[in-house]
């Protein structure tokens, strides 16, 4: 089996017995203790107009991860690029590389990370994405490069910064962007599971060698919810079921604490919906983990596996993230 990396990637999740401000807290102390873990990066996803969501001012919270931290990467998982300005980004991103040297990735996405409304509060043009994504990743690059430095518009902080892009996808599109770009490429398997393989596939055989990246480079995020039981995890899972269904029902209260039931709450339509769309989450004490992840790996190949976890008890969090470590030190 391929060696891979493990990461974490966080939406700082609002539950319904915390403030946000403890919420933050959480995602800090998660920080540390997979840092001790010597889990490789640790991503924080842009989202909006979500109270179950808090990571919306991205660039801020990895600030704010990354001086309470000491060595882990440290990154956005990421920036939907056309909810801003590249130049801005630039800014915001050399600033953090600036404070903290070697430790940031940029991760770049192209969706709205929100609904359609608030898409356009954010001022996107839905008409010119497919166009735009693609030359603000050239204006960040261009950006960060010392060669900028005899234009007429810089970036500082941000010129000569090596910061690394990271291309976001979950579908297709990103797929043939980051192989023409030479680009790392993360695919969101966690929440868009029915592409993943094709999009693989796509980067895989179309990837353009780039001077920073000479080789292609995959992650895969997907759920992960470990436990010392099956039955316990599955009980942990429910919360992340009960947070899907609320998208299904387009309700964005924060996360539920599990249940014992859940086919009290759901139709079978909506679990249909749910499960399909959770294809790739990795549920189960360290032997069934260790199973589900060797399958996934042997088929997939991934440079590194970045786990999502919607638990809702902190400590319950904290320590699925120890059993994957364990149970990726015994498979690698």
């Amino acid at each position: 089996m391929k060696p891979f990396e493990i990461s974490v990637l966080d939406l700082a999740p609002v539950k319904q017995n915390k403030t946000i401000h403890e919420t933050f807290n959480d995602s800090l102390d998660l920080a540390r203790n997979v840092e001790k873990l010597n889990y490789k990066r640790f991503w924080l996803a842009e989202h909006h107009n979500m109270a179950s969501i808090a990571s919306s001012a991205t660039s801020v919270l990895i600030g704010f991860i990354a001086n309470g931290t000491q060595k882990i990467r440290v990154g956005s998982g990421g920036v939907m690029l056309p909810n801003h300005s590249s130049l801005v980004i630039a800014e915001q991103f050399g600033t953090l590389e600036s404070l903290f040297p070697q430790r940031i990735d940029l991760g770049v996405g192209r969706a709205p990370g929100t609904d359609g409304l608030t898409a356009q509060a954010l001022g996107r043009n839905p008409m010119t994405i497919n166009e735009q994504f693609p030359r603000q990743i050239r204006e960040l690059q261009k950006y960060f490069s010392k060669e900028n430095a005899e234009s007429l518009v810089r970036a500082i902080p941000g010129e000569g910064c090596d910061i690394p892009i990271y291309v976001l996808g979950s579908s297709t599109d990103s797929a043939w962007l980051a192989a023409e770009f030479g680009l790392p490429y993360a695919f969101a398997g966690h929440f868009a599971p029915e592409m993943m393989s094709f999009a693989f596939e796509i980067y895989l055989e179309n990837y353009k060698p780039s001077a920073k990246f000479p080789e292609p480079y995959l992650i895969a995020c997907v759920n992960g919810i470990g436990a010392e039981t099956d039955a316990e995890a599955r009980k942990l899972t429910t919360t992340l079921y009960q947070a899907f269904l609320n998208i299904i029902r387009n309700d964005r209260k924060p996360y539920a604490p599990p249940v014992e039931d859940m086919d009290a709450i759901w139709s079978s339509m909506e679990k249909a919906g749910v499960l399909q769309k959770l294809r790739y989450s990795f549920v189960g004490s360290p032997e069934t983990l260790k199973t589900q992840i060797r399958s996934f790996q042997d088929r997939f190949q991934v440079d590194e596996l970045m786990i999502t976890s919607h638990i809702y008890e902190h400590e319950a969090r904290v320590k699925s993230y120890k059993i994957f470590r364990e149970v990726v030190n015994s498979l690698i």
